[in-house]
């Protein structure tokens, strides 16, 4: 486990799947981040894909590749690029087990700078193949939410009089139907309940700059202004003390339609060389 400090916290990551484990106020012992076999991750990153693809499936050039849930890099070990007391990166490049689901070339390099109460979580992606890559990115936290759900809040900026999310069926795993339809509550500031989360995840459509996880004693403010949506999610009919609030950079397939990579919805894209850059900041009160 990799380790980084300040005055105000101490920060794990993990260095297989770069998943961040543990954000510790040091002044309280407040731990903010999810460690419980319940659910037996903390933060993984979504990359390739986000979500289901069809039958775990999807296309080049008519040709069926597999692709598991999320995506692969989760399940490797990233190469320590550089580790101080308030600064880690970790990079992670494509090889012949990755070619033979994702036949690309690329490089994904994540870094966690801390700065006072604030985790800056910087993604890099670079395209080191010969076509254009196609990808999904995300970014998956979960986030403790101790005592009564409905004690917690959540606000979404921009504020709006509406929020609404992509329809999520199940087959049974979560797929979208290809509609939108509104939240069951007005106003972008609303109360958590689980109830919320009886149909599974909520991907909201709205395009979300920063959202605040408001509680009793603490709160998680989160800006993801370079990723295209928020995806709010917790075991749906177990009530477990968790959120995660995950910048999506990409969507799940609509149920029943294997697609052809580059056609992924919402997929982002890169030219041969080309490299591009992704932020989350995380501030811990």
């Amino acid at each position: 486990m990799l380790e980084m400090k300040n005055q105000n916290l101490t920060v794990s990551i993990d260095s297989h799947g770069a998943e961040l484990t543990h954000v510790v106020n040091n002044k309280t012992g407040h731990e903010y981040i999810w460690n419980n076999m319940a659910w037996a991750k903390h933060a993984p990153i979504l990359f390739p894909a986000i979500g289901r693809s069809t039958d775990d499936e999807y296309l080049i050039n008519r040709k069926n590749y597999s692709m598991q849930q999320h995506g692969f890099v989760s399940d490797y070990d990233f190469e320590v690029i550089c580790h101080r007391d308030t600064e880690l990166i970790l990079s992670f490049k494509g090889n012949e087990e990755t070619l033979k689901s994702y036949p690309f070339a690329f490089e994904l390099k994540v870094s966690f700078i801390l700065n006072l109460n604030q985790l800056m979580v910087n993604f890099e992606v670079q395209n080191l193949s010969d076509n254009i890559l196609s990808y999904s990115l995300g970014f998956h936290p979960a986030f403790n939410v101790e005592g009564d759900f409905e004690d917690y809040s959540l606000s979404i900026e921009p504020e709006c009089e509406q929020l609404t999310k992509f329809e999520i069926v199940k087959n049974p795993f979560p797929y979208r139907s290809g509609l939108v339809k509104d939240l069951p509550f007005a106003g972008s500031t609303f109360d958590l309940n689980h109830h919320i989360f009886d149909e599974g995840l909520v991907i909201l459509a709205d395009k979300v700059d920063a959202v605040k996880l408001q509680g009793p004693s603490y709160a998680v403010g989160m800006d993801l202004s370079d990723f295209s949506h928020l995806c709010l999610w917790t075991k749906e009919d177990e009530e477990l003390p968790f959120i995660c609030l995950e910048p999506f950079f990409g969507l799940p397939d609509k149920i029943d339609e294997k697609q052809e990579l580059a056609n992924k919805e919402e997929n982002d894209r890169l030219v041969v060389g080309q490299v591009k850059k992704y932020q989350c900041k995380l501030t811990f009160e």
